[in-house]
């Protein structure tokens, strides 16, 4: 790992009191790959010199999923552990924080089978569905950071020789991240500010549609009556504010399940579970995908949407400047948390109950009769880019532009 010592505590002070913002005397699971280790140890010290009760870290490490999805019987990749399942639900009802760090080896997967990918993912799926209802819910304060590693860096630049591309990887994530300003938390907080009051604009505009039209795109999507537009800081169920992802510059809400229609093209390669997914195009009705296509990756692809019958609706619509400082690094990330703050996404699977107002305490039916949909999955794909419009339907009938050629219309700038 080439970081100095004061990134790494710069970074994770950051992820402590800014992404997850832990409280006194709470505990803290942090979920971690074990080439991490490093920044993890720093957030670690933060933690418990922030007040943390306890903290527990949860390795994992890809070289061991690789191994495991290469070698195991089938019916053994149906079977998630129990007792780790039993051990988030138990996290969860102690009001712990979550932080997790990825760090991805955009690679390693691509010999894996892909339906051996599936049964895994769809068993972690369906065992920590609990786990994953509450992060999206906000019950509880959470927390997503990335950190580099040479594989990762190989692949988003493969013409810089090494260890200059793991150097260059770290620069281009302190600079999304902030890390590179005077005062990183004082830039964070100016940035929230700024995303609040677009986020308050949103909201303000009651759109009951959204148009995307760019090439290979002309989509429309339904926005429920009590929709209510999300991004940046966010509120647990006891009043603490929490940056779910760094970095961030989404504003996003959840579509009506059922009014979705047309077609949309993806603008990005979608890495999902270590396999690439590539050029593809989604086409809508009624709200299912009932047509779909992909240059690269279509086996992956069917795999997600085959999941279950609501990973063929939506779940998000998320809107992202193409000018954000993601965006202007000019590279593929190759992880869905930095490629997706680059681009405006839409989500395939589950929506955010948060997404509609006083959706939290909601019970699902209630959610489902107001056009939520419901999945065990929720992939962000991009399909955002400087020839993407979108515009609103307001409840005069009158469509408003929301984003031209990529940025923000000035009702919203």
């Amino acid at each position: 790992m080439l970081a100095d010592t004061h990134l790494l505590t710069s970074y994770a002070e950051l992820a402590i009191e800014m992404g997850v913002n832990l409280q006194p005397d709470q505990t803290l699971v942090v979920v971690a790959p074990v080439v991490a280790c490093e920044f993890v140890r720093c957030a670690v010290e933060t933690a418990y010199r922030n007040g943390a009760k306890a903290v527990h870290v949860l390795w994992d490490d890809d070289r061991v999923t690789h191994a495991r999805l290469q070698h195991e019987r089938q019916e053994q990749l149906q079977q998630y552990p129990a007792w780790k399942a039993q051990a988030y639900r138990d996290l969860i009802d102690a009001r712990a924080a979550f932080l997790t760090v990825v760090s991805p080896h955009p690679k390693l997967m691509d010999d894996v089978p892909t339906e051996h990918m599936a049964l895994a993912m769809r068993a972690a799926s369906q065992a920590l569905a609990g786990y994953r209802e509450a992060l999206q819910s906000a019950q509880v304060n959470w927390s997503i950071v990335a950190v580099p590693n040479d594989d990762w860096a190989r692949e988003v630049y493969p013409q810089i020789p090494t260890p200059a591309r793991l150097e260059r990887l770290w620069q281009a994530l302190a600079r999304v991240i902030r890390l590179d300003t005077a005062n990183p938390m004082e830039a964070w907080r100016q940035h929230l500010g700024r995303l609040t009051r677009r986020i308050e604009t949103l909201n303000g505009a009651r759109f009951r549609q959204l148009r995307y039209q760019g090439p290979g795109t002309d989509l429309r999507i339904g926005l429920p009556n009590e929709h209510v537009w999300l991004g940046g800081g966010t509120k647990n169920q006891d009043g603490v504010l929490f940056v779910p992802n760094l970095p961030t510059e989404e504003c996003f809400t959840a579509p009506v399940k059922t009014e979705v229609e047309g077609v949309v093209c993806s603008t990005r390669p979608l890495l999902h579970g270590g396999q690439w997914i590539e050029d593809f195009e989604l086409r809508f009705s009624e709200g299912r995908i009932v047509e779909y296509r992909a240059r690269v990756g279509q086996d992956v692809l069917a795999s997600i949407l085959d999941t279950d019958e609501g990973a063929r609706f939506l779940g998000e619509v998320a809107l992202v400047p193409h000018s954000s400082p993601v965006s202007r690094e000019g590279v593929t990330f190759c992880h869905t948390l930095l490629d997706e703050n680059a681009s405006c996404h839409l989500a395939i699977g589950s929506a955010y109950p948060m997404n509609l107002r006083d959706g939290a305490q909601m019970s699902r039916e209630q959610r489902r009769s107001k056009g939520l949909n419901e999945s065990l999955v929720h992939v962000d794909f991009m399909v955002g880019s400087a020839e993407l419009d979108i515009d609103g339907l307001d409840a005069s009938g009158r469509w408003v532009p929301i984003l031209r050629q990529g940025e923000w219309a000035a009702r919203f700038a």
